[in-house]
């Protein structure tokens, strides 16, 4: 598993970048079984430290963690442990499908756009009703079943996820409702 430990404005020695591998990788060999890479970052907000950890595995899935103290080995201990607790219920949960995938999870690009929100809110009518784009980047759409959709989104802790259905052929989106259940968008055609 590649590694890549960075702090931002703050100097990462030699005992940290040896502490953190070792605990990372003791916690994600015991529940993942082929990573592919960790990107922890190291940052001070105020009195305390913040560690924040992306761990990506070879299935597509993404599992990230980030925690504050102020101490910094405390800040990433207690990281860790919040990754840990993510990739036991991800293991569980594949257990729980009783569905071993074999191959990775296939990947297909798309144009992701950050739009301008309006400003203030005004009875005046807008000049148009085209929205400014700010920003326009890639992104990568994956090809996955519903329950691996849910689990991503719920390991990436985001609302709302887009993917492909590997049972069928379009695009589909799952979301968190506001009653606190799993809304699922499968369109017709």
């Amino acid at each position: 598993m590649r590694y890549q430990i960075t702090g931002k404005q703050i100097d990462i020695g030699d005992a940290l970048q040896t502490h953190v591998k070792d605990e990372l990788s003791t916690v994600v060999s015991k529940y993942a079984e082929r990573p592919t890479d960790a990107n922890i970052v190291f940052s001070k907000s105020a009195h305390e430290y913040v560690c924040e950890a992306t761990v990506h595995l070879s299935t597509g899935l993404t599992a990230q963690a980030k925690a504050h103290a102020t101490e910094i080995y405390s800040a990433f201990d207690g990281c860790n442990e919040k990754m840990e607790k993510q990739l036991r219920r991800y293991k569980r949960r594949l257990k729980d499908h009783h569905r071993d995938r074999s191959e990775p999870v296939e990947l297909f690009g798309a144009s992701s756009y950050i739009l301008a929100s309006e400003g203030e809110t005004s009875e005046a009518e807008p000049e148009t009703l085209q929205p400014m784009i700010i920003a326009e980047m890639e992104t990568k759409i994956p090809s996955l079943s519903v329950g691996e959709a849910v689990m991503q989104m719920e390991l990436a802790g985001v609302p709302v996820l887009v993917f492909r259905n590997e049972g069928k052929d379009g695009l589909n989106v799952v979301y968190r409702r506001d009653d606190g259940n799993i809304g699922w968008i499968d369109p017709q055609g």
